[in-house]
């Protein structure tokens, strides 16, 4: 932008103000320093840039500097003063606007991950952040060693990544309760699995969740929960996977639907291992990682740094004490379904 398309009425009094300090050695007073600053809120609430405005008052002194007379030191300091005023007013004007950005950026967040609002004003207001809800969108959730929040370093690093990758493609990075977020159309996969490197790099191997693609303005909130959910169950299941998707993960939430049944499971097939010396836990990890060990009892001894006899005991005395063998195909879903439920409801350090 040119000075002659600075309008002159935030330049109003500037000519006047030098040939007088230039004539009379003045100083500027408190009404003239404070219209400095209003003028100065005013140009940044239109949108001027601040480069081309303090252009402008340099330009406007120097058409004004051949008509006084009297000390340059008087009237440069003048210059600096009316310049420096304007520039605070212009600040104080961006820094509220700023905040009020977000403010409104934080309450858009809310109502869309809590379904507060009416759906189709949500909608209208998503477009003001680059989001149409009317399309399918799909929620990561990175959760790291410390909670995290708008403008924090580690949210404005992930935000940097995705922009330069992926430019202006609809994307919203936010934080929520903590955990930083992206949301993204549902068919742009690519985005969401950059966001998990990059989330996962700058938490310091933190944690990733991605949800399933949802329809429609209600869909942010679903993949959302899906995600937070993922996150959830790979505490309780300990699974060592930095990036979770919640489809990979639908067999949990169907297991634990009906809680009673599943608590019914968990007590009929391991209650028996409470007996044991030294209670359930042990007899417990073993079977855990027996399990994830693909049944093999050579693995299993290395990840629980026991010997293979060691191993082949705990089985056999959990054949004892469950009758349910863990060898035996025929025993091994149901007693595998038991210790996944059993982490997932927490049990035994939590009564069923």
């Amino acid at each position: 932008m040119t000075d002659s398309e600075i309008p002159e009425r935030y330049l109003d009094g500037c000519a006047r103000i030098l040939a007088e300090v230039s004539a009379t050695g003045r100083r500027l007073t408190r009404e003239e320093v404070a219209s400095r600053r209003s003028l100065g809120e005013q140009a940044a609430e239109a949108g001027y840039g601040l480069r081309s405005l303090v252009h402008a008052h340099l330009s406007a002194a120097r058409e004004a500097w051949p008509h006084t007379v009297g000390s340059g030191a008087d009237t440069l300091a003048a210059l600096q003063r009316m310049v420096d005023a304007f520039a605070e007013g212009y600040e104080r004007a961006q820094r509220l606007a700023v905040r009020q950005e977000v403010a409104a950026r934080r309450e858009f967040v809310d109502d869309l991950l809590y379904g507060r609002s009416d759906l189709g004003r949500l909608a209208e207001r998503a477009e003001r952040f680059g989001l149409r809800l009317s399309h399918a969108h799909a929620v990561a959730v990175a959760q790291g060693p410390t909670a995290y929040e708008e403008g924090d370093p580690v949210p404005r690093q992930v935000e940097r990544s995705l922009l330069t990758r992926f430019g202006d493609r609809d994307i919203l990075i936010t934080t929520k309760e903590g955990r930083l977020l992206c949301i993204a159309p549902g068919h742009q996969d690519e985005v969401l699995a950059f966001f998990a490197k990059q989330a996962h790099a700058a938490t310091d191997g933190g944690r990733v969740a991605v949800g399933r693609a949802q329809p429609g303005p209600g869909g942010v909130v679903h993949s959302y929960e899906e995600a937070l959910n993922a996150l959830e169950m790979a505490e309780r299941l300990e699974l060592d996977e930095p990036v979770l998707y919640a489809a990979d993960l639908l067999v949990y939430p169907v297991l634990t639907r009906d809680r009673q049944a599943m608590a019914d499971l968990v007590l009929n097939t391991l209650g028996p291992l409470t007996t044991a010396r030294g209670g359930a836990e042990p007899l417990l990890q073993t079977l855990t990682v027996y399990f994830d060990a693909g049944c093999v009892a050579a693995e299993a001894a290395r990840r629980l740094s026991l010997s293979v006899r060691a191993v082949t005991y705990r089985l056999e005395r959990i054949h004892q004490l469950t009758g349910a063998d863990p060898a035996d195909p025929a025993h091994r879903y149901k007693l595998q379904t038991a210790v996944i439920g059993a982490r997932l409801l927490d049990w035994p350090a939590r009564e069923l």
